[in-house]
């Protein structure tokens, strides 16, 4: 797929790895909507920076907590900028709990926004797209649904979700819509956590340091651009799967 020229919606765009895919689509040439649910200050700055990059941009806010919201965000893209024809689901939570403590309402908050709301606003996609177009999507899930954590079991639980999602996906779309998936390892610090902690966790990788967010976006242009590959789930984590 030629990126130039194309609208791309990033679902928590705003901020941290979202962020740096919706700058990576702008520099590969597309015009990218940013949406953001409380972070409209960093929604402004991105937007600005695309601007910057010679690219049209703008910004929406939905809170996808309510999976409802999904169909409302892509008409939104799609009424500023033009049809959506890039995807990328990377807005999710990061919720502390465990099989002993988890509860009800939490965990439905966590597979409402972090399995629900990807699948909801891929079928909205989905149905917004022009029929002479072809379309991407890439969904952001993590290793560890490997491996899981021991303190995040509903949102491991969801991005487990995420994994099968994405295969499924790919085989009801195509062969007009490409549907893949790049799951993160040690790539910035967790909310609340600073560089000495990240730093710790990478010394025990095969590579030996923290990812950042500039393979993330490689990886997601790629998946993007190559018309050859579909349902596949990339690792990007420093070889932490070996170990």
């Amino acid at each position: 797929m030629e990126i130039t020229g194309r609208v791309a919606l990033v679902t928590g765009g705003a901020t941290r790895v979202g962020r740096a895919l919706s700058l990576a689509l702008a520099s590969a040439g597309a015009d990218v909507f940013v949406h953001y649910n409380s972070s409209a200050g960093p929604a402004e700055e991105t937007v600005a920076a695309i601007q910057a990059l010679g690219r049209r941009a703008a910004d929406g806010a939905a809170n996808l907590s309510d999976p409802a919201t999904t169909a409302g965000l892509v008409a939104a893209a799609t009424e500023a900028l033009g049809p959506v024809s890039i995807l990328v689901n990377s807005a999710s939570g990061f919720p502390e709990d465990t099989l002993a403590d988890v509860t009800l309402d939490g965990w439905r908050r966590t597979l409402d926004l972090t399995l629900a709301s990807p699948i909801f606003t891929t079928q909205a996609f989905a149905a917004a797209l022009p029929e002479d177009t072809d379309g991407a999507v890439v969904n952001i899930t993590d290793v560890k649904t490997h491996t899981p954590y021991r303190k995040h079991f509903s949102y491991v639980i969801a991005k487990g979700g995420i994994d099968t999602f994405t295969r499924a996906a790919a085989v009801a779309l195509g062969p007009r819509i490409r549907v893949n998936a790049v799951a993160l390892g040690v790539i910035l610090p967790p909310p609340g956590e600073d560089d000495d902690y990240v730093d710790r966790l990478a010394a025990d990788l095969p590579l030996g340091r923290v990812g950042g967010t500039d393979p993330v976006a490689a990886a997601v242009v790629a998946l993007v651009q190559n018309d050859f590959v579909t349902g596949e789930i990339i690792r990007i984590d420093g070889g932490g799967h070996l170990v």
